[in-house]
């Protein structure tokens, strides 16, 4: 019965995406994920190349994961920007990925930058519509509503920092989202001739 090697790379993908998430990039084994995996450790060179490609892919993967989960919204902001936080709460794993990403790979990849680019150029429209508020460059503003999502995974000066998204309380997860919500909203809605 011949292999089924599409099964093999997804059992593959998502044993490396836990150990990226837990070890980052320098700190993953080969051999634990070919082990988590059910699988030999060559295919992951045959079917990836090497570790940093295997990388490469798993973020690709889970950046596409995500645009699919949580779709940009350029007329909702405020709700982008608690979806992201439901998102994250569900996958907190994701946010570490992302932090190891940074921390070893700062440059941008040309995936995220086509992603920004797209909703920046949706920002600047609906800005010069007058839908969103105009203080803020459009990158900053897009950057500002991202920054206020993750907020609550990252800072470790906040209040419940040593827990994490999936272990806060009911309320105090709702007061996070609410938090993410309306700083999102704050700086993303017109100002009227009044204000």
């Amino acid at each position: 019965m011949p292999r089924d090697s599409s099964a093999t790379k997804a059992r593959l993908l998502d044993a490396a995406f836990s150990e990226f998430a837990a070890y980052g990039i320098a700190g993953a084994r080969v051999d634990r994920i070919a082990e988590a995996a059910g699988a030999n450790k060559r295919l992951i060179y045959a079917y990836f190349g090497n570790k940093e490609q295997l990388f490469d892919e798993v973020l690709q993967r889970a950046m596409a994961a995500g645009a699919e989960a949580v779709p940009f919204d350029v007329h909702d902001l405020p709700g982008y920007a608690g979806a992201i936080f439901d998102h994250l709460v569900a996958r907190p794993d994701l946010m570490r990925l992302r932090l190891w990403k940074l921390m070893e790979r700062p440059s941008v990849t040309a995936l995220e930058a086509e992603a920004f680019g797209r909703k920046t150029a949706e920002v600047a429209d609906a800005q010069q519509r007058g839908d969103l508020a105009r203080e803020m460059e459009p990158a900053d503003l897009l950057t500002m509503v991202l920054a206020a999502a993750q907020a609550w995974f990252w800072a470790a000066e906040g209040a419940d920092a040593a827990q994490s998204g999936s272990s806060w309380p009911a309320q105090r997860l709702a007061e996070h989202r609410a938090a993410v919500v309306e700083a999102a909203r704050r700086i993303s809605e017109p100002k009227t001739a009044a204000e």
